[in-house]
């Protein structure tokens, strides 16, 4: 990247959470063990989907990209943040600023549309049972995760080139833990409006489109499970979606209030504890609300766990 001659920071320092000693502990042990759930969670789920043959269908093929995206995205900042809780030196290059940025913002926006696409499959899956495995065919399942990473990376790529060819000339302290637009274009010296005007224009169509993919999805799947007779079908069919709307409404939800309320009511402070829900909180979260709410996924724990133990 050429940041011309109006730059002369090669590094960034993080600010962190907090400065308070007697909190550093509290949050260090508390955000440790969401991190180690996490891991231990989204590795589990690819592994579990992986070795039971019975998960080898479009939902947990979905549901397995769904345990990567927040294992990566998360682990590209939860440990850097844990470290820098104690640590003295809370620097990071301009370079390593940059790749932190685009790994989070890649596989946080291939989530979104992931879950859209998920919602497809949960329409494909209830309005034509019959044809779902021709219609959800490996085929077709690689190529929708082709075009979910493929969007993923290209808004990625696009907003860190224009954060990164920014001037900054002044302070090098970022407040917050990891690099995110909001706090970096408040150390520029450049003029951000195009940036900010970018950043509202992309996410605004990406979480437009992927909200309306999950809603349309969702009207035609209410009006297929209405035309079944049995009552215990409808609610099983139902059951299926519950998981999945419950993490389409916590992921959402937070990128919303993050980047699209009012500039008057912004605050850096107010955001880290956002970031810290959406970076580390929602992907510990999702391996728990898909294996709690799911009789196959727990099926398959427990056999390949008696397994083991036999």
């Amino acid at each position: 990247m050429d940041r011309g001659n109006c730059s002369s920071l090669n590094d960034f320092v993080f600010v962190g959470i907090t400065n308070s000693q007697e909190m550093k502990v509290t949050l260090f042990s508390m955000f440790l063990l969401v991190y180690l759930i996490n891991l231990l969670g989204n590795l589990g789920m690819i592994l579990l989907i992986r070795m039971d043959p019975q998960l080898h269908t479009p939902m947990y093929f979905f549901l397995s990209n769904l345990s990567f995206c927040d294992l990566c995205y998360s682990t590209a900042i939860g440990p850097r943040m844990l470290t820098d809780i104690f640590g003295k030196n809370k620097s990071i290059s301009f370079l390593g600023c940059a790749l932190q940025f685009f790994i989070s913002c890649t596989f946080a926006d291939s989530e979104c549309v992931l879950l859209a696409v998920m919602a497809f499959d949960r329409y494909q899956a209830i309005s034509s049972p019959l044809l779902y495995t021709v219609n959800m065919s490996s085929r077709v399942c690689s190529l929708l995760m082709a075009a979910v990473y493929l969007v993923g990376t290209a808004d990625a790529l696009i907003h860190t080139t224009l954060a990164f060819q920014l001037c900054f000339c002044g302070s090098n302290k970022i407040n917050h833990f990891f690099c995110d637009l909001p706090p970096l274009y408040l150390l520029s010296c450049s003029d951000t409006q195009v940036n900010q005007l970018v950043l509202f224009i992309i996410y605004g169509f990406l979480e437009l489109s992927t909200i309306s993919g999950v809603l349309v999805s969702y009207c035609y799947i209410i009006l297929s499970v209405l035309k079944i007779r049995s009552a215990e079908g409808r609610v099983k069919a139902f059951s299926t979606c519950t998981s999945h709307l419950t993490a389409v409404a916590i992921f959402q939800g937070t990128l919303l209030f993050t980047y699209f309320r009012p500039s008057s009511s912004y605050s850096l402070d107010q955001d880290k504890m956002t970031s810290l829900f959406y970076t580390l909180v929602i992907p510990m979260l999702n391996p728990l609300i898909y294996s709690l709410r799911n009789k196959d996924v727990k099926e398959a724990l427990e056999k390949i766990t008696s397994k083991r133990w036999f």
